[in-house]
């Protein structure tokens, strides 16, 4: 738990230093917003796909198309890909 609430900590930093009026300071938090959002959406579609969802679930979810999904995460898990017509 106690890691949980650090990452928060760490997040909400993140997005404070996003909006710095520092160029530099705003453009590396960006940066590594970007970095933990991607690492966040890996995780989130593998424990989609180990729940049995679609890509067309996913996509859904993530407000984009079932091919931009499916392109940009189908090779991450070994095993059969269950595309839908």
């Amino acid at each position: 738990m106690s890691t949980y609430i650090d990452s928060m900590s760490d997040a909400t930093k993140l997005a404070a230093a996003a909006g710095s009026a520092d160029p530099g300071v705003g453009l590396r938090a960006v940066l590594a917003l970007r970095r933990l959002l991607e690492t966040l959406e890996t995780l989130q579609v593998g424990n989609a796909r180990r729940a049995g969802w679609s890509w067309q679930e996913i996509a859904d979810a993530l407000e984009v198309s079932r091919q931009a999904v499916h392109k940009k995460h189908a090779g991450r898990w070994p095993g059969p890909d269950r595309r839908e017509k």
